[in-house]
């Protein structure tokens, strides 16, 4: 009688061979698609949308510099520091050194913090002496998120302008008329509150008054 012995098998060279091809067409395909990705989304991409904005909104996409004589005063995106009375006065700001834009965020100071209550109180004794005790504008003691926020609410320049108009010899009733002029409405009637930015608003200002 013939015992049939059983040899354990080993994979043919064939079978190796398909083994290795299928590794490296993996590993080709994964680079080839990490190239392209890289080349369209980032370069291709970032650079369609630069130029899209360059052409559809030009002033936006050049961080919506505003001149003044052909020279660079500020953008609408940015206070600054106005403390004369002839101008209107933005928020506070937590940014370092005025309104330096390196320096962007808030204090991080909680409500209960004897120094942000302190400094808040101190605004509003000083405004409201300024403006015979009228209720002070929560914006014109409070900072915002950024510290950079060029805009104020309506109610905060309206309260500002007696002090402009005397500072300026003018009429209130003019500077309230300029004030509504300069009012942007809620993005689409929805987003966001009404708002004045006070670097367009101040540089009306001057045209006003001849300046």
């Amino acid at each position: 009688m013939h015992t049939a012995s059983t040899l354990p098998e080993t994979p043919s060279d064939a079978t190796t061979a398909g083994t290795e091809i299928q590794t490296h067409s993996v590993w080709l395909t994964a680079v080839r698609f990490t190239l392209i990705v890289t080349v369209l989304f980032g370069l291709g991409y970032p650079l369609a949308i630069t130029l899209v904005a360059h052409v559809l909104f030009q002033h936006q996409a050049e961080g919506s510099l505003i001149l003044k004589n052909g020279q660079v005063v500020g953008s609408e995106l940015l206070a600054q520091s106005f403390t004369s009375d002839n101008y209107f006065h933005p928020r506070p700001s937590a940014a370092g050194n005025g309104y330096d834009a390196t320096a962007s965020g808030g204090s991080n100071l909680a409500q209960s913090n004897a120094k942000l209550v302190q400094r808040i109180q101190g605004d509003i004794d000083k405004l409201s002496k300024e403006s015979g005790g009228k209720p002070v504008p929560i914006d014109l003691v409070t900072m915002s998120g950024s510290g950079l926020d060029p805009d104020i609410t309506p109610d905060a320049a309206y309260f500002q302008a007696v002090r402009v108009a005397k500072a300026r010899g003018l009429n209130v009733e003019q500077i309230r008329t300029l004030i509504a002029q300069h009012i942007t409405g809620r993005q689409f009637g929805l987003l966001g509150e009404p708002r004045v930015n006070v670097l367009l608003l101040n540089l009306d200002l001057d045209r006003l008054s001849g300046k």
